[in-house]
């Protein structure tokens, strides 16, 4: 129950939605129930029994008796047929009245739900994103747009409806066995045996329901990982024929996920059955018993009375089946619930101080000492001591894996290292506001990272603010403004997903020009001009030379021209600095340096 009150909590301020909920689902059940009651007088005026009500009840508490008086009244005054008029316009006011109150009280449960959706979902993406970037190194990513949509979809039907299930129909069931003890309190008593056997069964019914939705919402993460796969690397498939062995494992997952919900559903289907089936023979044991009574005059029960009685108890099985058929519905959106909560409780690991530092510019330089980074019991930097001052342009080169990325990574605070400290202008990254220390930073990465919106709103994404002037200079710089006008509508053309509609030098080139935009005082260039063929590339390597001047610059490359003029090169390898120096002094040392030289690692351009 812990889940689910922390569930709960997401539709804040509850009591604006609970306490009209209260008081228009009481007059539901108060209205409704007169309904049934009120089938005593009506009987009792259509057959004309005897020994009827005809002096006034002491007390409120005895209704049944109160509405056969009054009825006994109107007819002794003006007739059985207006009797009989007025029992039916009040049995029409009641149930108009119940009807109402029940679609006011649907509609503000409903209100409830969207509500608590909308926070849901607010709070679980909003989580998401501020986690650190490490996170998704980990994790699934359709396992995580599985948690977003289905996991709280199910959240959001199963704990609200529940919610009103287990506040409704108790009150119901109350108000039926108040009736019935008003009729007859000894058949009343025999009668409940059913309603705790019939919770019983169920219980046993869907006792194994919880740990087959918390397996099925797995099942569904994996498919959704699947389909986000098949989806971004559908050129791969098809170049390597892939298709059909991407085919049949999605087909399998989906089968293993059909045939867990197909066990999940008759079990909860078998609820329903059960408990109908126990309610009906307890009626028949009811109509047995009672109903010899009344035949050999042995109770104090009418026939209309014992009619009526029978009606409103094949009705309170209604009430009980809901209560316990919401059982099974809460396992599924507790385990949904579970693994949302999870998310949400997972500690972002790079997180601002209690009163962080705010950068106000950069003045000095930035300076690394014994960092070192490991992902698990994978060490990826080892003790790193670095200084890069203000103005100069540091290069990064080294072979694959040798840590390059995540040193950069670890700059504007994606990731905080295990050891070591990283200072900017001599404070710490730790102390300081992340926002601050990234307004400070331009990057672009080796993979273009481009979202579905217009060219001009992913250039200016660093600076909403920017003119459309502002743009096209930014646009012009990165060599950019040629091919974009070319485009059907220019500056406006949508770029598609993940800009699927632009080429890889295109796609390239508008990162640039969002980073030269920004113009931020650190650039951290990764990989900057690898997707630009030769002209693109001088015409881009110029304006980033231009960009540079002034600006302290870290740059990962593989291409001799980007990094040639560099103030300093370290050489990674392993996760160590082994050779530092200008191109020509690392020349010199004939070392690693100058072995990936002669491997012709880097593109020499004369």
């Amino acid at each position: 129950m812990k889940t689910y009150w922390r569930l709960l909590l997401f539709a804040r301020p509850i009591g604006r939605f609970a306490f009209p909920y209260v008081l228009f689902t009481i007059l539901t059940v108060v209205f409704n129930t007169l309904n049934l009651a009120l089938l005593a007088p009506l009987l009792s005026t259509l057959f004309e029994e005897g020994g009827v009500q005809t002096s006034k009840p002491d007390s409120w508490f005895e209704i049944m008796d109160q509405f056969s008086y009054y009825v006994q009244l109107v007819k002794s005054e003006q007739g059985a047929f207006q009797a009989l008029k007025w029992v039916c316009l009040f049995i029409f006011l009641s149930v108009f009245l119940s009807n109402t109150f029940r679609y006011i009280s649907q509609r503000i449960i409903e209100n409830l739900r969207i509500h608590t959706l909308l926070n849901l979902r607010k709070s679980v993406f909003n989580h998401v994103m501020d986690l650190h970037v490490g996170y998704f190194n980990e994790q699934r990513k359709g396992n995580i747009i599985a948690k977003i949509t289905s996991d709280v979809q199910v959240v959001q039907y199963s704990v609200t409806s529940t919610l009103q299930v287990l506040f409704k129909e108790p009150f119901q069931l109350l108000a039926y066995l108040f009736i019935l003890f008003v009729i007859s309190y000894k058949l009343t008593l025999f009668a409940i045996l059913v309603i705790p056997i019939s919770a019983f069964v169920i219980a046993r019914i869907v006792k194994r329901l919880k740990a087959q939705a918390t397996e099925a919402q797995e099942r569904f993460g994996i498919m959704v990982s699947y389909l986000d796969e098949a989806l971004s690397g559908i050129k791969i498939i098809k170049a390597f024929n892939g298709s059909e062995r991407i085919k049949s494992r999605f087909h399998e997952e989906n089968l293993r996920f059909s045939e867990l919900g197909r066990k999940m559903s008759y079990r909860q289907q078998l609820g329903s059955p059960v408990s109908e089936l126990l309610g009906v023979v307890m009626v028949i044991i009811i109509v047995l018993y009672g109903g010899g009574l009344v035949i050999n005059s042995q109770s104090e029960l009418s026939a209309s009375a014992f009619i009526t009685y029978i009606a409103i108890f094949s009705q309170i099985m209604r009430p009980a089946k809901a209560i316990t058929e919401s059982f099974s519905t809460i396992h599924a959106g507790i385990a949904a619930g579970e693994r949302v909560l999870d998310l949400l409780d997972e500690k972002p690991k790079v997180q601002d101080t209690h009163s962080p530092y705010t950068l106000e510019g950069f003045r000095k330089g930035i300076k690394l000492e014994k960092v070192s980074f490991s992902y698990g019991d994978n060490q990826i930097l080892h003790d790193i001591d670095m200084v890069i001052p203000r103005g100069f342009t540091v290069a990064l080169v080294g072979p694959s894996g040798g840590g390059k990325s995540t040193l950069m990574d670890l700059i504007p605070r994606f990731m905080d290292p295990q050891k070591g400290r990283i200072l900017i202008d001599g404070t710490d990254l730790k102390y300081v506001s992340a926002s601050s220390l990234r307004s400070l930073i331009g990057i672009v990465n080796q993979e273009s990272i481009l979202f579905h919106d217009t060219i001009a709103n992913n250039i200016r994404f660093g600076k909403p603010e920017a003119s459309m002037e502002e743009v096209i200079q930014a646009a012009k710089i990165a060599n950019a403004n040629e091919f974009i006008l070319n485009t059907p509508h220019g500056y406006e053309t949508n770029t598609g997903d993940r800009g699927i509609k632009l080429s890889g030098g295109q796609k390239q080139r508008i990162c640039i020009a969002r980073a030269i935009l920004k113009n931020p005082p650190i650039l951290l260039l990764d990989e900057a001009t690898s997707a630009l063929d030769t002209e693109s590339e001088f015409l881009v390597q110029e304006a980033l030379t231009r960009l540079m001047e002034n600006r302290t610059t870290l740059v990962i490359a593989h291409r001799l021209s980007t990094i040639k003029n560099s103030d300093l090169i370290l050489v990674l390898d392993q996760g160590k600095i082994t050779e530092h120096g200008t191109h020509y002094e690392l020349l010199l040392q004939e070392g690693l340096y100058s072995n990936l030289i002669d491997r012709q690692s880097f593109e020499r351009h004369e």
